[in-house]
């Protein structure tokens, strides 16, 4: 009987090593940043711009582009003007500073004068799409989003053979959408899930092999965060946690 305690000793020892191990990978890959990139306008004297919007990469600091999800297809710029914008694409990004946005365009393009369709070519953004620099930022835990400002008055460009051409003038506009809460719990190595509170609203995530947990994309208020672990042990709050926009709120380590 001993010798069978013993076997099912190891067993158990060996399979939380590796559940460990894999929460260990899992915790250390944890610095993701979620990004979107939304669309307005500044109005032109046009009835219509017409881009065809195929694809947005983003670009690190690594020097990698990454492709975020996008609904590609003919998008009128004058639609969102006037505190109006779309949202074009949403993703993930891993590394923590954005040097560049490209828009992909398609051959689709054109612009609507006194209701008359005229082809709009955009030969800079043909061969390696429309590049802007952004040099934004990110913190772990906080969503956010870039705006881009289309000017149409300033991006047509009639030339003296009659056609029109792009030539884009965006600026764009850095946001941070939410923020986010940062904490422990002690003594490590016990399950427990994590609640903040805010009003009706509530987000939860649960902790990692090291105790470790975050909230994020939690909207600007006050909050409670409750721990619960397993039992016997008993849940724990904290109340009046402040989370501001685009701030990672740090509550350091909760004891059970």
């Amino acid at each position: 009987m001993k010798k069978i305690h013993t076997i099912i000793s190891i067993v158990l020892f060996v399979l939380l090593g590796l559940n460990l191990n894999s929460c260990k990978k899992e915790a250390s890959n944890t610095s993701s940043y979620p990004y979107s990139v939304r669309l307005t306008d500044a109005t032109g004297p046009y009835s219509a711009v017409n881009i065809d919007l195929q694809g947005v990469e983003v670009t690190g600091i690594d020097g990698k582009a990454v492709s975020l999800n996008v609904h590609a297809g003919i998008v009128n710029v004058l639609r969102f003007s006037n505190g109006l914008d779309t949202l074009i694409t949403t993703g993930t990004l891993e590394v923590a500073t954005v040097e560049q946005i490209r828009l992909i365009l398609g051959i689709n393009n054109s612009v609507v004068i006194n209701n008359v369709k005229y082809p709009l070519s955009t030969p800079s953004a043909d061969q390696s799409g429309l590049k802007l620099q952004v040099h934004q930022t990110l913190e772990a835990g906080v969503q956010y989003s870039v705006l881009l400002d289309f000017d149409a008055n300033k991006s047509i460009v009639l030339d003296g053979n009659g056609t029109y051409r792009m030539k884009p003038v965006i600026r764009t506009v850095e946001v941070a959408l939410n923020g986010s809460i940062r904490g422990k719990i002690s003594p490590i190595g016990i399950l427990a899930t994590v609640v903040a509170s805010s009003g009706d609203n509530s987000y939860s995530s649960t902790v990692n092999a090291t105790g470790d947990f975050m909230l994020m994309g939690l909207p600007a208020g006050t909050y409670s965060i409750t721990v619960t672990p397993a039992l016997p042990l008993l849940p724990v709050t904290k109340s009046s946690i402040l989370v501001a926009t685009g701030v990672t709120t740090s509550i350091g380590v909760i004891a059970l």
